[in-house]
């Protein structure tokens, strides 16, 4: 941590991360056995968890390509949890090899392991924060001293805003978060959704995440996560499942888009 940083709060191994859990579900490594056994209870009631975790990444893959190949230079990804295959840096940079990219996490070993990544990759850094503070990460220095705000920026809040209690909350920090985005930017956000809150599984998912760090699973609906985007060209094909955000497979084509059932659901919107 830097003499610039603010307090990064101590690892209690005992309490499950939802990065690491996302970690687990993904295959890897970096997690303690609170966080195993939190993920399990989550796979036992939603056996699909890792494939979808699998999707999101991949949704994100294909918008950070697409969005450096209309000019995006730059991206901001808030939440961005631990290291994997194909992260925004890696992406980005083989479409623009000096594309400028800032991590942001509020968990200490998605820091350390961030960091040890991007060691010698001088255009990405990772920086601690918290989504429930924009202001704080908007106006971080390191991150202002990384992106130039009078471009386009690539900003991304990937499965994080469903851990954050409060819909007039969370829709405040959406809007603090959009204010500083010019024209040719980009917003992705994948999210909970259900259709129905009282669905039981819902309820037995969001019962394991209240002992999680940070200590919530918030499902909310189309018109709310659409809500985010207001004002925005949403890029086609809108606001879907993140399995059916631009397939890539001729068998993914051919599924049929089913919002009848809780899901993680995507959409990416241009600033005009």
């Amino acid at each position: 941590m830097s003499a610039a940083e603010p307090d990064v709060p101590g690892v209690d191994p005992t309490v499950p991360s939802v990065a690491r859990m996302y970690d687990y579900y993904l295959g890897g490594k970096d997690n303690f056995p609170s966080d195993r056994a939190a993920a399990e209870k989550i796979i036992a009631i939603v056996p699909e968890v890792r494939e979808t975790a699998r999707d999101n990444r991949a949704f994100i893959g294909k918008a950070v390509r697409l969005m450096a190949e209309q000019g995006v230079r730059q991206f901001l990804d808030i939440g961005a949890g631990l290291p994997t295959r194909e992260n925004v840096h890696q992406v980005a940079q083989r479409v623009v090899p000096d594309a400028r990219v800032v991590y942001v996490d509020n968990d200490p070993i998605v820091l350390t392991h961030a960091r040890a990544l991007l060691a010698d990759n001088p255009h990405t850094l990772a920086a601690w924060g918290d989504i429930t503070d924009p202001a704080a990460i908007l106006g971080d220095p390191r991150v202002r001293g990384h992106l130039d705000f009078t471009r386009p920026v690539g900003l991304l809040a990937s499965a994080v805003l469903h851990f954050v209690p409060g819909d007039q909350r969370t829709s405040d920090i959406v809007k603090a978060l959009r204010a500083p985005l010019v024209p040719g930017s980009h917003l992705l956000i994948s999210h909970f959704y259900a259709p129905d809150a009282d669905d039981p599984k819902v309820r037995a998912g969001q019962r394991v995440y209240a002992g999680t760090r940070p200590g919530a699973l918030i499902a909310r609906s189309l018109r709310q996560l659409a809500a985010y985007f207001d004002g925005l060209s949403v890029l086609e094909p809108g606001l879907v499942p993140v399995k059916s955000w631009r397939p890539d497979s001729e068998l993914d084509r051919q599924v049929t888009v089913d919002l009848g059932v809780p899901a993680l659901v995507g959409a990416v919107g241009r600033v005009p």
